[in-house]
């Protein structure tokens, strides 16, 4: 059954029918789930489809299953490679081309890889009269089967219209922390893969659908320091940022900007929330609050309340307990800082002159 439906995503992959390829090879997939060879081909069709964020999931996949796989190495340097994640890309190809020495392709995309890498680090790539051209083609090796799609660096990659989960982040000066609501999640039911630019996360338990996160993301990251942990009530996601630049959204889109860096100290930087509202400076505004509290003068009622607000702050866990006993028991007429006169007994009322205690009647 698997290999009637592989073979008919590959008829629909020759006549450029890339989506229903993708839909044959996820039925074979469900028919064989630890076929490697299906989950590259896979990875393939979403390469043309510019699912390139899917094509990465399916090649890491493919490679999990058979990491002897070339054609899964090439697939993952290739999506990769347009999502402009050069140093993952060339980790991918060299992987490969140990496995298959003979093909010229991998050659030839570690040579893309380096111009790349040496541009984005300020060093001038050496040109040589046989270089390949720099914009992103399959080499003239390769057959229609491995043929790259265009780049698509300033394309948004977006996620199911309505997940599973509820996600949402946060960030600091030197990291970003995403977090996924979800409750009683298996460790071993959570994979979670980081390249320079991109994150995927996968929530696999058994008989539920799978949970997919993969998205682009806002600013290029360190993978060797992020790290995941898998809680009770959700699962924490921790993104090393390359750069202290403030991130205004957690996927990378067609109007993200450069935004300035953070130069405030990561002890001193409070967790910033994404929002349209205007930015406020909140350890400003916290400052002249205080400041109008003390120079606050009050009269009356208000005066008093206020200097019982303030005997309660400075006092200690017994002065405390005295004071809500008191005022509690005896329906707010009398407050008590004295433990021992008031912790033996029941506190009763005392209505000021000319009034009288009455319980509520229900």
């Amino acid at each position: 059954m698997a290999s009637d439906l592989a073979a008919k995503a590959k008829e629909a992959f020759i006549d450029d029918h890339f989506e229903l390829a993708v839909d044959f090879y996820s039925q074979a997939i469900v028919c064989d789930p630890n076929n490697s060879e299906l989950y590259s081909d896979r990875a393939q069709a979403n390469i043309k489809l510019k699912n390139l964020t899917e094509a990465v999931a399916d090649a890491n996949k493919a490679i999990d299953l058979d990491p002897s796989n070339p054609k899964a190495y090439l697939r993952k340097g290739t999506a990769c490679f347009s999502l402009e994640e050069y140093q993952t890309a060339k980790a991918a190809f060299e992987a490969g081309s140990i496995l298959a020495k003979e093909d010229t392709r991998f050659t030839d995309w570690i040579k893309k890889c380096d111009k790349f890498i040496a541009e984005e680090n300020g060093e001038i790539p050496i040109e040589s009269s046989d270089a390949t051209p720099t914009n992103v083609v399959a080499p003239s090796s390769a057959t229609k089967d491995d043929e790259q799609v265009k780049d698509t660096s300033n394309e948004v990659i977006t996620t199911p219209a309505k997940p599973k989960y509820r996600h949402e982040f946060y960030q600091k000066p030197e990291e970003v922390v995403v977090t996924i609501f979800a409750k009683g999640i298996p460790v071993n039911s959570v994979s979670v893969d980081f390249g320079e630019q991109i994150l995927s996360v996968k929530i696999d338990v058994p008989g539920e659908d799978s949970y997919i996160l993969q998205p682009r993301l806002f600013g290029k990251i360190v993978p060797t320091k992020c790290r995941f942990e898998v809680l009770s009530t959700k699962i924490e996601i921790r993104l090393a940022k390359a750069e202290s630049i403030q991130w205004t959204s957690l996927e990378f889109g067609q109007n993200s900007l450069v935004v300035q860096r953070s130069n405030v100290s990561a002890g001193t930087q409070r967790p910033t929330y994404p929002s349209s509202r205007p930015t406020r400076d909140w350890d400003k505004l916290e400052a002249q609050v205080k400041k109008e509290e003390k120079d606050e003068k009050l009269d009356g009622d208000a005066a008093l309340n206020k200097f019982f607000r303030d005997i309660y702050k400075d006092a200690d866990e017994d002065t405390r307990r005295a004071m809500r006993k008191s005022f509690v028991e005896s329906n707010g007429t009398v407050l008590s800082t004295n433990w021992k006169e008031v912790g033996s007994k029941v506190v009763e009322g005392t209505p000021p002159d000319g009034m009288e205690m009455k319980k509520w009647e229900y």
